[in-house]
């Protein structure tokens, strides 16, 4: 419904709307379990103010099934925001007006022409969707609470217990199953056809407006609670970070609360800021080395056609079909004890082990986007190149490395992004003297953390958000090219 809001209805506020929609795209994760425990959870602001008005109301409202069910829901719609808004605005608008001459209502168009469009990319939204709900771990530990159970934390629990190992390793097997019937359901249903837009001059879709004035006020409704659902966890965490610890204890805000002593704290402590430069040092490294072995596999796959690139392609794409826990599983199952690939090390609770999995994990995607952009270069460049008695190395440095170097980088970028916090492997295989930052700000959140692990995570999540916000800024808002044409205006006009 938020990309109906913005790119098919005339919402009024769409430049609010758009920013307040993309909040889960930088506060996500063991960030947003937080903010939503803080804002929502039995000691929550909100709760709090909620209990004022309402003293015989259940302090514990906020937990169970239809909480993580209502943090998850708003959560993972990142996923649409990114890929299904991008379809939608490929949607040729000729379609729709021709379904509109000959009488169609509105809703039959959105519910005959739009969604059938949408088919392909609505069903690899899906599949991402039911990966990431199958593998949820943070909101169930947090927002859940101890009567509820789903399969990642239970997996979790029995890792930790080397007797019972075995056990997560059969629930982990379950979880790619699940997986593969899912995938197997996609794709028997895409094969009984996809629609698309056939007409060689595409024209942009216009926003339809309501003419129903209940039905429009309803959809403004509608479209603000969501984007008021998003923004109150992120203003909590971001106001109550530059608050001191009666407040944050009280959760009463008052003009002598502010403080920047949780700042100097992080900035200042070594317990404090060493779990983010972890974090940042596991981020860079995965992002790093991923990238230069995928350019170099995807280049080699390109070029060479045969059964062992097939096989290849075929094995880097296992971590797309089966759980990102499992894998996890299977490192800790089978480094626990010496192996003669790692030459006897045990690597089970190593420095090394995370670090491998953030790489295997970040394999498959980073490899599609590379190879799609090997297949963008002119192949007659590097002919030519070669009859000018070109080496195929400098040929590429010269020639092939500048046309990649932009999708090279955007992929540095957001693999960069998308471990810097994350929990799910982390907290598998973390060792305990390098806790990544996602792993303590589950751990402050904790009763027993006191107020200063609560206020900790606030300047963690802060930072994150900062970090996540300029990578969303330069790699999918073309920063870069928005800075310049700034500066270029500012030329223009000092020149003028």
């Amino acid at each position: 419904m938020e990309v109906l809001f913005l790119e098919y209805y005339d919402i009024q506020g769409r430049g609010f709307l758009k920013v307040a929609y993309m909040i889960p795209l930088v506060f996500g994760g063991i960030m947003l379990a937080n903010g939503y425990l803080f804002t929502y959870g039995s000691r929550g602001f909100v709760t709090t103010i909620l209990l004022t008005v309402f003293p015989h109301m259940n302090p514990a409202w906020f937990r169970g099934f239809g909480a993580v069910l209502f943090l998850m829901s708003f959560a993972c719609t990142s996923t649409y925001i990114i890929f299904f808004r991008n379809a939608f605005k490929n949607i040729d608008y000729q379609t729709i007006e021709a379904a509109r001459g000959l009488g169609s209502s509105d809703f039959k168009i959105l519910l005959k022409v739009v969604f059938p469009t949408l088919k392909p990319i609505f069903l690899t939204c899906t599949i991402l969707l039911f990966q990431t709900g199958l593998m949820a771990m943070a909101a169930p530990l947090m927002i859940g609470g101890r009567d509820f159970e789903t399969i990642s934390p239970l997996i979790l629990t029995f890792t930790q217990r080397p007797s019972s190992r075995i056990l997560a390793a059969v629930l982990s097997l379950f979880l790619g199953l699940m997986q593969l019937v899912l995938l197997y359901i996609i794709q028997r249903n895409e094969r009984k056809g996809n629609f698309l837009s056939i007409s060689k001059v595409k024209t942009t879709i216009k926003r339809v407006s309501i003419s129903s004035k209940p039905l429009n006020f309803l959809s403004h409704l509608i479209a603000y609670a969501f984007a008021f659902i998003n923004t109150v966890p992120l203003l909590v965490v971001l106001i109550f970070s530059f608050t001191d610890y009666k407040t944050i204890s009280s959760r009463h805000i008052n003009l002598k609360s502010f403080s920047l002593e949780n700042y100097r704290l992080i900035l200042t402590s070594d317990t404090a800021y060493r779990p983010f430069v972890t974090s940042v040092m596991y981020a860079t490294a995965a992002s790093i080395i991923v990238v230069l072995v995928m350019m170099v596999i995807a280049r080699f796959i390109v070029k060479n056609k045969n059964k062992f690139s097939t096989i290849l392609e075929m094995l880097i794409h296992i971590p797309w079909v089966f759980p990102g826990l499992m894998f996890a599983l299977g490192l800790v199952i089978t480094y626990s004890h010496p192996q003669k690939i790692v030459f006897n090390n045990v690597l089970t609770g190593s420095l090394v082990i995370m670090l491998i999995a953030y790489v295997v994990v970040l394999m498959p995607n980073t490899f599609r986007f590379l190879k799609a952009s090997y297949f963008g270069v002119d192949q007659s460049l590097e002919d030519a190149a070669r009859i000018l008695g070109a080496k195929p190395l400098y040929s590429y440095i010269k020639i092939v490395l500048p046309i990649i170097l932009p999708t090279a980088l955007a992929m540095l970028a957001i693999n960069f992004n998308s471990k810097l916090s994350d929990y799910d492997l982390s907290v598998f295989l973390y060792n305990p003297i390098a806790k990544p930052v996602g792993v303590v700000i589950r751990s402050n959140s904790n009763s027993e953390a006191g107020i200063e692990g609560l206020a900790l995570n606030f300047v963690y999540s802060v930072f994150l958000m900062a970090i996540n916000s300029l990578v969303f800024f330069f790699v999918y808002a073309d920063g870069k090219n928005t800075i310049k044409n700034l500066f270029n205006s500012r030329k223009i006009k000092n020149e003028s």
